[in-house]
């Protein structure tokens, strides 16, 4: 039986500046291991399932103070790594065994060898399809829990908004808010994702950023009373226009910013006067901070799922060798639902 394998891996060349290429992430094959020495805690998985997510963009640039505290810089000449579902090749850590599946950060590769930690998860639950451990039942199901309800404290019948409201956390946003019995409205970039809004995920209403000429407007028509609950993922002019139509005491859970990711220069924002006018609470989190509440997560969320009361969009990419151009794609629209990438089945 064969001892080593071929591992293929996708590497940072270089920092990135503004939008990345293509050119910016390359193909390397290297060799690993297929058993763990003796003695030691780690664990060899086979990477089955790559998550893309926005926060990875700000990892490929130089290092900065005010984003270490997000997640770790990749290094060039190093594999990029993201959240990724997994299954154990072969452990020497007393909590896996061959044949359990997790999910959790690892590289982008064939394989990862990984030091277990409160990043990681073993998947207990194998009913629901198991990419949803990327998205649903991942760390966006949990970003999407932990900013709307722990951070905006919601109530029934309150107006909500959700921009970039298609994507793998605002579709969630969305329908926890309809089953709370909020008013829900996003926004979103092409009619495809619009439609979708509305007629598959349930919101009250939509509309296309891009064939807005007055985002305030905009907002002004689809909430005439104002919002009492934002959950920012784009920032940029779109904050600018929510902080006009904030109601009093409206919250926005600060999520995202991906308008401001490629820019070298970030665009400020005019209206912050109204923050205190309004009292508005503006409250920015990072999800690694509420996964000790995963297992309650968890608990709230399989039951709506096997009822067929939430429902998941992804968009999927076969091959590692598709993942750097679908990661990138996300920085231009380009995907619909959660994007993932398909390493290996099983």
């Amino acid at each position: 039986m064969a001892t080593t394998a071929t591992n293929k891996q996708v590497i940072l060349r270089d920092y990135v500046t503004g939008f990345p290429k293509e050119s910016d992430l390359i193909f390397t094959d290297s060799t690993v291991d297929l058993k763990i020495p003796a003695g030691s805690k780690t664990v060899l998985v086979k990477n089955l399932y790559l998550s893309c997510d926005p926060y990875m963009r700000i990892r490929m640039g130089k290092p900065d103070p005010g984003t270490a505290a997000l997640a770790q810089g990749y290094n060039p000449g190093e594999p990029i790594n993201g959240f990724s579902v997994s299954k154990v090749i072969d452990s020497g850590h007393p909590d896996y065994k061959k044949g359990d599946l997790l999910w959790g950060l690892v590289g982008w590769e064939e394989y990862s060898v990984i030091t277990p930690d409160f990043s990681h998860f073993k998947i207990q639950h194998t009913d629901v399809p198991l990419s949803y451990y990327t998205g649903l039942l991942g760390m966006p199901g949990m970003t999407a829990y932990a900013g709307f309800y722990e951070i905006c404290s919601p109530k029934k019948g309150e107006t909500v908004f959700v921009s970039a409201a298609s994507g793998a956390v605002g579709q969630l946003v969305g329908q926890f808010a309809k089953i709370m019995g909020c008013y829900v409205v996003g926004s979103a970039g092409s009619k495809e994702k619009v439609d979708l809004l509305k007629n598959k995920f349930g919101f009250d209403e939509a509309f296309n950023y891009k064939e807005e000429n007055d985002l305030n407007a905009a907002l002004k028509r689809c909430f005439p009373e104002g919002i009492d609950v934002y959950f920012e993922n784009v920032g940029g002019k779109m904050l600018d226009a929510v902080l006009l139509n904030m109601k009093l005491h409206g919250r926005i859970a600060v999520c995202g910013m991906i308008s401001q990711y490629n820019l070298e220069d970030q665009e400020g924002v005019h209206n912050l006067a109204t923050v205190i006018y309004k009292r508005i609470r503006i409250q920015g989190f990072v999800v690694s901070d509420y996964f000790n509440k995963y297992l309650k997560f968890l608990d709230f969320v399989l039951p709506y799922i096997r009822e067929g009361k939430i429902t998941y969009v992804e968009d999927v990419v076969e091959g590692l060798e598709n993942g750097p151009s679908a990661l990138l794609g996300l920085f231009h629209g380009k995907n619909v639902g959660k994007q993932l990438i398909v390493v290996a089945r099983e």
